[in-house]
């Protein structure tokens, strides 16, 4: 995505995408595992939280990252999350946003960090189908605009530490599946 808007058109895709996986979402099933090593589906929505609390802060210009939090479970608060990401983000808002960890500062444009934004919600969407076992696979078209995003967010630092390796795939698959291959996702397991 080149573009503000663009890029809040592939969150508000990304974001309806993945608020139909949480529909899915059951007390009972928040211990099963997810495509995410070691992460039941508990682990997988406090980071998924934390994810849009961070995207909602950086419309304000800064991100300060911060630990896990330790709320598990919390759907209707990750769609009022969601929901409330693609407001902040659809009105104007800085013109770079800085990351702040404790070793780095980073500057990033709006409409990649958007774009960031809308590859995590979906990605992660899928990650929540898996584990109630809706497996619904990501809209094609939807795919086919995050895999240019993947390839220049994700690089060789990032696997084993944010993002398993790359699983070998044919240049011929569906997008959803080239993406998730990229991305080192396990499909059909």
């Amino acid at each position: 995505m080149t573009t503000l808007v663009g890029s809040v058109e592939l969150l508000d895709r990304a974001l309806g995408y993945t608020r139909a996986r949480l529909s899915t979402v059951r007390p009972d099933l928040l211990d099963r595992p997810t495509p995410c090593e070691a992460w039941t589906l508990a682990d997988l929505l406090a980071h998924m939280e934390d994810g849009l609390d961070a995207f909602t802060e950086a419309a304000g210009g800064a991100v300060e990252v911060r630990g896990g939090s330790c709320a598990a479970g919390r759907v209707a608060a990750l769609q009022e999350k969601a929901c409330a990401l693609l407001a902040v983000w659809a009105r104007p808002a800085p013109a770079d946003v800085v990351i702040e960890t404790t070793s780095a500062h980073v500057d990033l444009g709006m409409p990649k960090l958007v774009a960031a934004a809308a590859l995590e919600v979906t990605v992660h969407g899928w990650d929540v189908g898996q584990a109630t076992g809706e497996r619904a696979p990501i809209p094609a078209g939807l795919a086919q605009q995050l895999l240019p995003v993947a390839h220049r967010l994700v690089g060789p630092g990032d696997r084993g530490v944010r993002f398993a390796a790359a699983r070998a795939g044919t240049a011929f698959a569906p997008y959803d599946l080239r993406l998730l291959a990229f991305l080192g996702r396990r499909v059909g397991t």
